[in-house]
């Protein structure tokens, strides 16, 4: 039990703002021994729930990602979420994913699948790079990374990707919002190319981002300036 005890107090050292700590300031943190750090580190690193890096210092691993989606799961916003992602999925045929921000990663946290027989792949809980595809991209954007296509996206509301992260696959997506306009995470529209082409996903921005408007009034924020980049993309094309 002591040893548990200690394991949590390493993992309950990282803050948001840390991308990663040194032994030394784990110590600090802690207050335990250099040597007790390692031994315990090596356990929670053999359980992907820390990660050493090239450099000796170390950060949170995919496990805990995995359990965070886990434990976000079991919030009300899966009876927010969930009936607007099977509505867009109802309108437009193909998968609609949920991403949340998870460091410099983004997770799957909720999906429904498109009833196509062939379809892209991805499994709620899995991690996905974040500044890659539309999902990551918007993410990106609405956590503050400059440049383009960030600054594009941030007055769109939408990224559209083809090939960004899989050469066989395209989508679009848009930011639902909380109180205070905190980013939540992301609606994800996307497929195969062959189906899913510039013209598809031209004709899905509209109704998906009025899903993410939707979704932002649910989580009682409001969606006004989603709704006016939704008018805005129908208008354009």
């Amino acid at each position: 039990m002591a040893a548990l005890d200690r394991a949590i107090l390493i993992l309950n050292a990282f803050t948001t703002a840390d991308r990663s700590l040194s032994l030394a300031e784990i110590a600090a943190r802690t207050g335990l021994y250099k040597s007790t750090i390692l031994r315990l580190a090596g356990s929670l690193i053999r359980g992907q729930l820390l990660e050493r890096l090239d450099d000796g210092r170390y950060r949170v691993g995919p496990a805990a990602f995995r359990l965070g989606a886990i434990y976000q799961r079991s919030f009300a916003s899966i009876d927010v979420l969930l009936p607007v992602m099977r509505d867009l999925s109802e309108q437009s045929n193909e998968s609609v994913t949920f991403y949340v921000r998870a460091g410099e990663m983004r997770t799957c946290l909720y999906r429904i699948e498109s009833k196509h027989p062939i379809r892209y792949m991805v499994r709620e809980g899995d991690v996905l790079p974040l500044r890659v595809g539309s999902g990551g991209r918007v993410l990106a954007a609405f956590s503050g990374t400059e440049g383009e296509p960030y600054e594009t996206i941030r007055r769109t509301y939408h990224f559209v990707s083809i090939g960004d992260r899989d050469p066989e696959t395209a989508g679009v997506s848009a930011p639902v919002f909380g109180p205070g306009r905190a980013l939540i995470g992301v609606l994800t529209l996307a497929g195969p190319r062959p189906r899913v082409d510039l013209a598809f996903l031209d004709r899905m921005k509209r109704p998906l981002l009025e899903a993410a408007a939707r979704a932002t009034r649910g989580f009682g924020e409001d969606a006004s300036a989603i709704e006016d980049a939704a008018r805005l993309a129908a208008g354009a094309d």
